[in-house]
């Protein structure tokens, strides 16, 4: 039995698709301050792409390639058969002129500990009971239930230790020109010092720590646990902390016809320094070109005390080419932080009608506040701090989910011979998402980083307001039905309607997706050779697209 769309129970070998089940302890074996990246390698047909923003760091999943030219190729997260809207915290993408805007995602701040089994569905078929959401496939993930019987406490510690992998191999015999930062100059005649840009880099380090308690009797079982993570980056000043608290209780009353779910979540995290993938904002660039024949030591103090302007400047004499600045300075003089709080309530209510069929009601608020800050110090490259006495940025956003469903559950035997699954319902979901800040460059005296030390007075592309604010709705009618034949034939139907705020004044105001899927046991059929232990041949077709 495996978990697929919408939290539904399935036989395996029913599935007319491809659903891959990960266990708890795939992902608990070696922890990642994400812990997506912790799937890479053990996920046919999908690609998992650690970002290089450093621990903590959103991560790139697409299933079967990506579908999309423009839009998002990520997979949809689902959690405990809810949907979860991914916020990216900053860019994912590589430009060179990127931001320095790398930031976490949504799904990196749940506890591995909490979790029981990932599923993959990474076709269309699989996922089309999700609708557009889920073009790019989905990761299902179900968390963990207090267990009936004696209190049960389970403590885990995680320690790892992280330096780089491999280094770029640098020349060491030809200098730098004259006056020229590119090391295209004439052959050395003796050894030049030194460089070893590999002594740049920490020790990165990843503790985790858990905490979790489980008790409960047939009719009550609680769950709740504690966790962790303190991260530092192998970039100086980049780390990542997390702590995440869960209680979860299930019960059952009214003759045990009634189950009533409870689960809580608050996450509070703190990240500091994600490195951005491009030229700008990046330290490895400075790093890596960094003139040979020059002294690499003497940049080591990357601020020095400036007696007139009675501050400590950025200590680099190398000009701005290819808008480079000291690494250091970069990494301890360029600070971008986010401080989030999260609060996740979700509930559902099931109800058994008949032995055979039940009725089933979610819902789930999901609420993330996070402040962001910008600063960047005096003598910062005026390109990135216009300003003489340095460059300020704050934000605060709001992202906040409600989802809801219900759901008419059918799981019954048809005589000796059919059987007959089937789920029916409807769902809803409301996305806000807002943002407000200010940045620019800041007013005397230097390095006063409130938000009324911008000089607000100097109208340039850099001091202006930050405004960003979209609602996406979401109303949706879905069904599916799994007819059994002998244990050995199986076909699935399934159509998903979803009426897409996003199409709003066009022509055609929703979506419709249908999947159909046949599948063959031929052991159940034939008898087989003792050296075949099982034989299926399935086959499904679906539609299913993104929405604008």
């Amino acid at each position: 039995v495996v978990v697929t769309a919408l939290c539904i129970k399935r036989a395996e070998k029913a599935l007319s698709y491809n659903v891959q089940q990960i266990k708890s302890e795939d992902i608990t074996g070696i922890k990642d301050a994400n812990f997506i990246n912790s799937l890479n390698g053990k996920i046919a047909g999908v690609s998992i792409n650690k970002s290089g923003s450093g621990v903590g760091g959103a991560t790139r999943v697409v299933m079967r390639g990506a579908k999309s030219i423009e839009g998002d190729n990520n997979a949809l997260y689902v959690v405990d058969g809810i949907p979860l809207f991914n916020t990216n915290m900053g860019n994912t993408d590589s430009g060179i002129m990127g931001e320095g805007k790398a930031g976490t995602e949504g799904i990196a701040d749940f506890n591995p500990e909490d979790i029981e089994s990932i599923s993959i569905l990474s076709g269309p078929s699989a996922a089309a009971l999700y609708g557009s959401s889920a073009a790019n496939g989905v990761v299902l993930i179900t968390t963990k239930k207090g267990q009936e019987g004696k209190v049960s406490v389970t403590i885990s510690n995680s320690s790892q230790f992280a330096n780089p992998f491999v280094m770029p191999k640098f020349q060491d015999q030809y200098v730098n020109r004259p006056g020229e930062i590119k090391t295209w100059g004439d052959k050395a005649a003796s050894e030049f010092g030194t460089y070893e840009p590999a002594d740049f880099f920490n020790t990165g380090t990843n503790i985790q720590n858990n905490i979790s308690l489980t008790a409960g009797t047939s009719k009550n079982q609680t769950y709740l646990s504690v966790g962790t993570t303190n991260a530092q980056g192998i970039i100086p000043n980049n780390s990542y902390d997390r702590y995440n608290f869960t209680f979860r209780n299930t019960t059952s009353f009214l003759n045990d016809k009634m189950t009533c779910d409870f689960n809580f979540n608050y996450i509070r995290e703190k990240d500091k320094n994600l490195m951005a993938q491009g030229q700008w904002f990046n330290p490895l660039t400075s790093l890596y070109l960094f003139p040979r024949g020059e002294s690499f030591d003497a940049i080591r103090t990357f601020e020095v005390y400036d007696p007139v302007r009675k501050i400590y400047v950025q200590n680099w004499n190398y000009g701005d080419a290819l808008k480079m600045q000291n690494p250091y300075w970069v990494a301890n003089r360029m600070n971008r932080t986010n401080d989030r709080n999260r609060y996740m309530v979700s509930a559902s209510l099931k109800y058994e009608i008949l032995d055979w069929l039940n009725v089933t009601g979610r819902l789930r608020w999901d609420d993330a506040a996070t402040k962001q800050e910008d600063k960047r110090y005096a003598s910062t490259l005026k390109l990135f701090a216009p300003s003489d006495y340095g460059f300020y940025g704050y934000d605060k956003i709001n992202d906040q989910t409600l989802y809801g469903d219900l759901m008419l559950n059918i799981n019954k035997t048809l005589g000796e011979n059919f059987s007959i699954s089937s789920n029916m319902g409807a769902s809803f979901s409301r996305l806000k998402y807002d943002v407000t800040g200010f940045q620019g460059g800041l007013k005397a005296p230097s390095n006063v980083f409130t938000p009324n030390a911008i000089d607000y007075g100097n109208a340039t592309n850099d001091n202006r307001p930050i405004f960003e604010s979209y609602k996406h709705y979401i109303n949706s009618m879905f069904i599916s039905a799994e007819l059994g034949y002998r244990s050995m034939l199986y076909l699935t139907l399934t159509g998903r309607n979803d009426w897409d705020s996003a199409l709003h004044g066009t022509a055609q105001t929703s979506f419709f997706y249908p999947s159909v899927g046949l599948s063959w046991v031929i052991n159940e059929s034939f008898k087989l050779p003792q050296w075949i232990s099982f034989g299926k041949i399935r086959g499904s077709w679906a539609q299913v697209g993104n929405d604008l």
